[in-house]
């Protein structure tokens, strides 16, 4: 399937939602809360979960790799920390991805809003959170738990995906005491990863619209390329703002996917 059947102006406006996606996911994640929405509405009502899941990952890989890219050649990260986290969000992604075919996404709403709702309360009440480097686990410690970490956010990436990059963001600020800079650009390292490997799993079993995916992420790429530039010109606390708006709104999506059937919308 290419997606380029699709109508002019439905196109135009995915595109325009993944740059705008990529603007935000560069930033601090969360990207997939603009552009996952759009693909469901733009999509044929018939196209299957793990197509849209599969064409979303397509543009959100071009994107976070050119946000990857411009943060490492900008800022020095503990490059002994990928390890853990890099390989096991591969192996996350790779499951949960398959869970897409298998499990009911209403299921996990509940518990994953009350890990927004805790992660936005625990940010907020802490001002000074990510704005110095304060590493607070070394040695094995810290190979289990960015271990950890990759494992259970790139497992929701691979399944679901909305607010995989401030998942990671929080968690290595508040579990490794990293800055937000640096805790970002390890971010989009392991967000790339796990994008590429649900792609591997999506792309093998045929549920992938190639052609849109493509034209979306080259929009993506573009705001990524943006974003990540404005983040680093304006430093921790411009990062930490952007990631509250975007937990609050990840945190209201959420809410209505599952007030919605409730209330008969």
């Amino acid at each position: 399937m290419t997606g380029l059947e699709l109508p002019l102006l439905t196109i135009v406006l995915l595109v325009a939602a993944s740059f705008l996606a990529g603007w935000v996911d560069s930033i601090v994640g969360g990207g997939g809360l603009i552009q996952l929405p759009a693909l469901l509405i733009g999509m044929p009502a018939d196209a299957p979960v793990p197509t849209i899941a599969g064409t979303n990952k397509v543009p959100s890989a071009m994107g976070t790799s050119v946000a990857a890219v411009t943060y490492l050649r900008r800022v020095r990260i503990p490059w002994a920390a990928l390890i853990p986290l890099v390989g096991f969000s591969a192996l996350g992604s790779s499951l949960g991805a398959q869970l897409t075919h298998f499990l009911d996404r209403a299921a996990f709403t509940p518990l994953v809003l009350a890990a927004i709702v805790g992660v936005g309360w625990y940010t907020w009440r802490r001002p000074q959170l990510g704005l110095h480097h304060q590493v607070r686990h070394t040695g094995w410690r810290a190979f289990g738990w960015l271990s950890l970490i990759g494992l259970m956010v790139g497992m929701w990436d691979g399944f679901i995906g909305p607010g995989t990059g401030s998942f990671f963001l929080i968690l290595i600020v508040a579990v490794m005491g990293f800055e937000f800079l640096v805790a970002t650009a390890l971010a989009k390292v392991a967000n790339l990863t796990t994008n590429l490997a649900a792609i591997a799993v999506f792309g093998l079993s045929g549920n992938i619209w190639w052609g849109l995916g493509l034209v979306m992420g080259v929009a993506n790429l573009l705001g990524g390329l943006i974003g990540a530039t404005m983040a680093l010109r304006h430093g921790n606390g411009f990062v930490r703002k952007v990631f509250l708006v975007v937990i609050v709104a990840l945190g209201l999506r959420l809410s209505w996917d599952m007030l919605a059937p409730v209330i008969g919308f």
